[in-house]
């Protein structure tokens, strides 16, 4: 609600007249229409960032009751951090590609910081033919991944010394016997899905829903370092401490 403040005064003395009076309303209407339209802006970011951390904590309670996932319940124990994107749709990027929103949370000690605002995004999800929605949970088990998540435009598959296998049946075959590498993936997707490869998908953090969420600018590093504070982050943090 925009509240306007108003002061009771006489007539404009010269040299103010009628076309003066004209301008200074023109320049009053568009201050408020100005104020207006960043403050829905703001808003609409803030709605985007509260839903993107509800589907996040949605996608930690379905990968709790996973039978795929319970292989790898000791390696959640183990992880640096966790990147989870609960909503990649088609047409969710630039372009027209595929790509969704979410959250990076790192392990500090026994608890888990507070998330950091993260984009996945790439052309490669358009191969695979009727995939409609996916849930996605990475698990970074090395601090060398992070490190390359942490960094801007991260690109999965781009350095050799990283290695990603995936977890869910139909996304690449992963198994018990193979889950070893840098980078864990957990999908799970609706439609005719014929499997979800990452190689070549660029994770990039979002440093303006970042900013405008902790009420200031951020770096990755400050916020999980938990050096800003959000009381919203609650229920993702403790759905993620009940799933080890």
């Amino acid at each position: 609600m925009v509240r306007f403040l108003t002061a009771q005064c006489g007539p404009l003395a010269p040299p103010y007249g009628d076309f003066e009076m004209m301008r200074l309303s023109v320049l009053s209407a568009a201050a408020v229409a100005f104020a207006l339209t960043t403050g829905g802006a703001s808003s609409a970011m803030a709605s985007d960032q509260t839903e993107v951390l509800a589907q996040a904590t949605r996608t930690v309670e379905n990968l709790k009751h996973d039978p795929s996932f319970a292989q790898a319940h000791d390696m959640l124990r183990h992880a640096r951090a966790v990147l989870i994107i609960p909503k990649l749709v088609k047409g969710g990027f630039i372009f027209g590609a595929e790509g969704g929103d979410g959250v990076l949370v790192e392990r500090r000690g026994g608890h888990w910081s507070q998330p950091a605002f993260y984009t996945l995004g790439s052309a490669s999800f358009g191969l695979q033919a009727g995939l409609e929605q996916a849930q996605i949970v990475l698990l970074i088990m090395s601090d060398r991944a992070l490190r390359g998540i942490e960094q801007s435009k991260f690109k999965i598959g781009a350095a050799a010394d990283i290695t990603v296998v995936t977890l869910s049946g139909g996304a690449e075959g992963a198994t018990s016997g193979n889950l070893s590498g840098d980078i864990v993936a957990w999908t799970s997707a609706t439609g005719a899905y014929g499997g979800l490869t990452f190689n070549g998908s660029v994770v990039d953090d979002k440093s303006d829903w970042d900013a405008q969420f902790y009420g200031r600018p951020a770096s990755v590093s400050d916020i999980v370092n938990n050096r800003v504070h959000n009381p919203a982050t609650g229920a993702l943090r403790s759905e993620l401490s009940s799933a080890l």
